[in-house]
């Protein structure tokens, strides 16, 4: 299929997403499902929360979309938009009634363990450098923590959708250069879609949050695609392309670790958080966050095609200087 047919399907995800949220908008608004700022906030003003359920319905639709008219797409598809649903219920419930930690975790492995088993047996995501089962336990860890840690990092306007995007257009532009990869790069033009018609909204100053509804499922799904990719071949560009979110949520569950605090409470000790705390516009933090993942998905392309390793080295320094200038930043005169 020529590849400007992708674009319809992307239009339709942006304006099926946007409408979706205007319509959140209101009935959340009306139920008094609201965001009320706390001591950890970072908004000023009571906003809806739940966004998150137009896009994930988006999600859901526009994979049983590919599913149509891409019959040949791998049965495990069917296991991920279950998972999407299951996920999106879970924390649905746990936006209104703040579940346990054990009890999220405990349904994240399920979903997660069900989505790897449907992979083929040859699908090793770390090019069989681990006996088989190691690389599904491992990379079921992996999946988990890029789940959790995409809810965790959905703290200021606009940031995780901006994520969406780079993550989403990174995989098709891949998908472009390497046509094996077309059905992660279909899969990716949806969630960019989904996430350009949420963050219509979402700009600062937010008129809606995403929610773990919106979080958590997005997590799911983004990081399906990014294990599907390294166990392509591509490990660096899968790195690559979320490295900005891996290292602000890492770095900081660790040093949280060591001064032995519980790591699962919510916080404002990112680094994304940091220069918002000193004044600086939260549109300011994220349109920085957006050309570092620029240069990013630059780096996450050349990777396919020569010294990898020199690519993810090169992507380690943008991420180091996107987090100094975030430890760094004040707010302008």
């Amino acid at each position: 299929m020529n590849d400007l047919a992708y674009l319809p399907l992307f239009l339709l995800c942006a304006v099926a997403s946007w409408g979706g949220t205007w319509l959140a908008i209101r009935l959340l608004t009306k139920r008094a499902i609201l965001d009320r700022p706390n001591e950890r906030s970072s908004h000023t003003i009571p906003t809806p929360r739940g966004g998150g359920l137009a896009v994930t319905a988006v999600l859901v639709a526009g994979a049983a979309v590919c599913i149509t008219l891409w019959p040949q797409t791998r049965n495990e598809v069917w296991v991920v938009i279950a998972g999407l649903i299951a996920l999106a219920l879970l924390s649905w419930i746990d936006d209104l009634k703040n579940l346990s930690a054990a009890v999220r975790l405990i349904v994240h492995a399920v979903v997660v363990a069900a989505a790897l088993w449907m992979l083929p047996g040859e699908a090793l995501v770390f090019q069989g450098w681990l006996p088989p089962l190691a690389d599904r336990i491992l990379a079921g860890l992996l999946w988990i923590w890029f789940i959790n840690l995409f809810n965790f990092m959905d703290g200021i306007d606009g940031i995780s959708g901006i994520e969406t995007i780079a993550i989403g257009a990174g995989l098709f532009g891949l998908s472009l250069m390497l046509p094996a990869l077309m059905p992660e790069g279909r899969f990716g033009l949806i969630a960019a879609g989904a996430a350009i018609g949420f963050l219509l909204w979402n700009w600062h100053p937010a008129r809606i949050f995403l929610g773990d509804v919106g979080s958590v499922p997005l997590g799911f799904f983004l990081g399906w695609l990014l294990l599907e990719t390294a166990a392509a071949g591509h490990w660096a560009a899968a790195l690559i392309l979320p490295l900005y979110y891996l290292a602000d949520a890492t770095i900081t569950l660790i040093k949280r670790a060591m001064r032995r605090e519980k790591v699962w409470q919510a916080h404002r000790e990112h680094f994304y958080q940091q220069p918002i705390q000193r004044g600086v516009a939260h549109d300011r933090v994220a349109l920085r966050i957006a050309l570092a993942n620029a240069a990013l998905i630059g780096l996450a392309l050349l990777s396919t095609v020569a010294m990898a390793w020199l690519c993810l080295l090169f992507a380690l320094l943008v991420v180091a200087r996107l987090l100094l200038w975030m430890s760094q930043a004040e707010r302008r005169a």
